[in-house]
Order: C-alpha cells, then structure tokens, then sequence
C-alpha cells in the first residue's frame, strides 16, 4: 500500500484532477502542482469530494519555476511522483511546435535530471500517449516503435525516450504509460465526447473532422486512474503500460451514439470540416499486458461513461452552455 504522499504534477487539467479526486477516495495524501491556477469547481473533479484534508495544491510551471517543485520534494521526500502536465492538443501543436518542444522536451528534461538526483523516488510515473506510434494497424502491445507524426507526437516521443535514457544510464525509476482517449466527467469542452453533448443540448453541430472516419479506444478516466494505482502498488520501473478497453469505434459512430442516446439524428449533430494535419487514423493499444501481470481491467463501458458525462453535463447546463468549447493556447 501507498504509505507517502503522491506528488501529481498537472492536477489542474483533467487526467491529473481526475487522479487526484482518485488518490482522495483511496485516502491517499496527495499534493498537486500546476502551472495554471485551479479552474471552476465543474472542470475540477478533486473538488467533488468534500474530504479535502488530503490535498494540497501549489501553483507551478515546469517552464518557469521547477525549483518550487523541486524544494517541495527535498521537504517532503516523495516516494511516488505522477506526471501528467504537457502541452497537449494535437492540430494546434502545427501553429507554435516550438511551445510544444520546450514544455515536453526542455522542461520535461529538467524535470527527470532534477528528481534523479533524489534517492528517496521509488516511482516516477510519466503518463505519455499512443500518438507517439503514429497511425497503426490493429493491436499494437508496448514495445511497437515510435512513428510520431506531429510536432505535439515528436515531442512526446522525444520527451518518453529521455526519461528511458535516464532509466538505462542512471538507474531513474520511470514507469511508462499509455492510455486510449480519456474521457469523463470534468472534461474540458473542447473535447470530442462532451462538446458533442453540450452541442447536441444546446441545438448546435460539432464540426466533424474529415468526416468522422478514424477509429479510436475510449477510456473512462476511472478506469485509467484505477490502472495508475495498480501501477503504483505493483508495476515494475522500466516498464510500460498500455490502458485501454478492447473496443474500438470511429468518431462517427460515436457521435451517432450520443445521438441515439439523446434521441437526436444523426445527421443534425455535425458538419464536415476538413481533417487535421497529420492526423492519425488508427491507434488501438493492447493491453492485455496490465491485464496479465496487475489484474487491471476496465469497468466504465462506453455507454455507461457517456450517460455519466451528460448526466455531469445536464447537472449545470445553464453555465456550461455559457463556456467558450475551443481551445485556447497558453504559451
């Protein structure tokens, strides 16, 4: 069992509140860091849970002021630090890549030599993504090759392959994971499953790119959260870890299905805009090694994931249809 704190670094976003919310329910004393301040309580699920004397926040940017990060782990000794923050967002990383390389190779760099320095880390876990494989056919399990086909790809890819040379030269205790579309509630609006709800409630059409024709996994952020924890308790350092569900669908199948789901046809809910550059068609992470060696396995189906998102989403639809749904850039 987990007896120290968990230092996670972006719970300000998503993937690190969600987990954060989860190390809560587990009892866990967490400490969160993030270059951004927290967001409204409705993106920020941590805050849903009224025990809040297991969490401390601490504003930081990885680009800017790491040496606060830093002395809080000189102070505290961390066993486990979780790494969710990067400058995420596909089609945008065309504009400004070089925003992307600082945030996920520069300052990811200056992270993993900072913490080697520390011997009390047991378990650096960098939480990466399948665009580093490129565009796949089937299955891939973790050992596929990096094929990235983005500037935001390339520095992922970059950034994962730092920290393995830190783990083969210098013995730094990195775990690898990487996880199928995370989706849930608290997820920003900018994303594919809650914009098409918000704009299905809201009588408005969700620009569909290229059609809707690439397939991708989608995975309930529980379920991700319930696999780091696994990792965590049991998973081997060097290793990597695909989370994923064993379905696939394509991005017009699902949006049908939240169409069926609210009763709407298909054809009101989209427009067809142009597809994104680089864009990969196909990414579907085996899993069935986390499966195997932890026993993790998914329990949010699709279906029941997405009726938990409207459900979050009908719970205050007054100021989410007020909410700006695209993303905006921060340096």
């Amino acid at each position: 069992m987990i007896s120290s704190p968990i230092f996670v670094l972006g719970s300000s976003g998503f993937g690190g509140s969600s987990f954060v919310a989860h190390c809560i329910k587990e009892g866990v004393e967490t400490y969160g860091f993030s270059r951004s301040s927290p967001p409204d309580e409705q993106f920020l699920p941590y805050k849903w849970n009224k025990n809040q004397s297991k969490f401390t926040f601490e504003q930081v940017d990885i680009n800017k002021n790491l040496d606060i990060f830093f002395s809080s782990c000189e102070k505290l000794k961390p066993r486990i630090v979780v790494n969710f923050s990067s400058q995420s967002m596909v089609g945008e990383s065309w504009k400004n890549p070089e925003h992307w390389m600082r945030t996920n190779i520069e300052s990811t760099t200056t992270l993993i030599k900072g913490l080697a320095q520390f011997d009390f880390l047991e378990k650096y876990i960098h939480f990466s993504t399948p665009e580093v494989y490129g565009s796949t056919e089937g299955w891939i399990k973790e050992s596929f090759n990096f094929n990235p086909s983005t500037p935001y790809a390339v520095s992922r890819a970059a950034g994962d392959m730092i920290a393995k040379l830190w783990y083969e030269n210098f013995n730094f205790p990195v775990i690898f994971t990487r996880a199928a579309n995370i989706y849930g509630e608290g997820q920003q609006l900018y994303r594919i499953i809650p914009k098409t709800i918000l704009f299905a409630l809201t009588g408005r059409k969700i620009p569909l790119h290229g059609g809707g024709l690439s397939s991708r996994a989608f995975i309930h952020m529980e379920d991700v959260s319930s696999a780091i924890f696994k990792i965590i308790n049991k998973g081997e350092v060097g290793n990597t870890y695909h989370i994923s569900p064993k379905e696939c669908i394509t991005i017009k199948e699902l949006v049908k299905m939240i169409g069926d789901l609210l009763q709407i046809k298909y054809e009101d809910l989209y427009e067809v805009s142009k597809d994104r550059v680089g864009k990969d068609q196909f990414y579907l992470l085996d899993s069935e090694y986390i499966i195997d060696k932890l026993g993790w396995s998914p329990s949010v189906t699709l279906e029941s994931g997405i009726e938990r998102v409207l459900d979050w989403i009908k719970s205050d639809i007054n100021y989410f249809s007020k909410i700006n749904t695209n993303y905006i850039h921060k340096e």
